[in-house]
């Protein structure tokens, strides 16, 4: 069966909620844009203090939070996890980054 031979009230219904769906991925991004926004500031706050890019007591935090907030909304903890462990990932490697960054710009500034 394709989307042509579906009964009409059906396909409008799909459509409904296709468009819901790309609403609510298009709120993700926005907000996944604005988390990475302030953890960029987290790591230059923490290259200009030399504290390390990871906080690992922070992350289980973090995690068991999620996964309460996750239980509490009916979605798998698991996959909360999962999506925060990918998610923290990426920040501790951004956090690396501008660490790395930052020694570069004091060498380099030394050197003049």
């Amino acid at each position: 069966m394709t989307t042509s031979d579906i009964d009409d009230s059906v396909r409008v219904e799909l459509n409904r909620l296709r468009q819901s769906i790309d609403n609510i991925d298009a709120a993700v991004v926005h907000m996944l844009a604005e988390r990475f926004k302030c953890t960029q500031q987290v790591g230059h706050l923490k290259a200009a203090h030399q504290l390390p890019p990871a906080d690992p007591a922070r992350e289980a935090r973090q995690i068991a939070r999620l996964r309460e907030l996750a239980e509490s909304a009916h979605l798998d903890p698991a996959f909360a996890e999962k999506l925060l462990n990918f998610v923290v990932a990426e920040v501790i490697r951004h956090h690396e980054r501008i660490a790395e960054e930052s020694v570069n710009d004091a060498a380099r500034a030394g050197e003049r």
